[in-house]
């Protein structure tokens, strides 16, 4: 199963390589336009550092999550697994700046229970490309629900943004808060309240 449910990203394609070439030539036009040297000592490099950043960064442009959660351990647990805390770094497609926070994850399994670092490694992924805080939840939790088949899922994406602390409002220390809950999490009040309890306990 794929888990391109949005139809404005290109089409996943794991043997794309960022062309590094044509974001060096975009880097120095841009020094260019704000007023810079590109040739001068400090910046003459830059450009490449920064082709070369784009390619990790966006490195989930090409790569599937759900193949982290492929494979999976048949086991009769039938009540909530929560990780919580998974750290992240994403871009916000607005302006292209970054974005951080973290990720609480839970589910109840249905038979399929996942490696704990299989959870990390999907937001990971996801994170990784030019993305909305309240997409990038909803993509966590129905990549959960799908693939898992569980049945129920809850995830909680707290981050702070770039775009409202360093520009515009200029409002450091704002956090933004986003939830995503599928199934069970979703249709009882209970095992929702539970899930919030134990994901969000400082």
């Amino acid at each position: 199963m794929t888990s391109e449910r949005d139809d404005s990203f290109p089409k996943l394609d794991e043997s794309f390589q960022v062309d590094k070439p044509r974001i060096e030539r975009a880097m120095r036009e841009i020094l260019i336009a704000i007023g810079e040297n590109p040739d001068r000592e400090g910046l003459v490099e830059t450009p490449a550092r920064v082709a070369r950043m784009y390619a990790e960064l966006f490195k989930g442009l090409s790569q599937d999550p759900a193949k982290h959660l492929q494979k999976f351990f048949t086991e009769k647990y039938d009540s909530m697994v929560i990780v919580r805390d998974i750290e992240f770094h994403s871009m916000c497609e607005h302006h292209f700046l970054p974005f951080i926070g973290k990720a609480h994850i839970g589910y109840i399994p249905q038979g399929r229970v996942v490696g704990l670092s299989k959870l990390a490694r999907v937001v990971e992924t996801v994170a990784r490309r030019p993305q909305l805080q309240e997409r990038m939840t909803e993509t966590i939790a129905d990549l959960l629900k799908d693939e898992l088949n569980a049945l129920g899922v809850g995830v909680v994406v707290e981050a702070t943004h770039s775009c409202m602390t360093l520009r515009g409002v200029k409002k450091p220390g704002s956090y933004c808060v986003t939830s995503a809950m599928k199934g069970t999490f979703r249709s009882n009040a209970k095992t929702r309240a539970e899930f919030l309890k134990l994901a969000l306990k400082k």
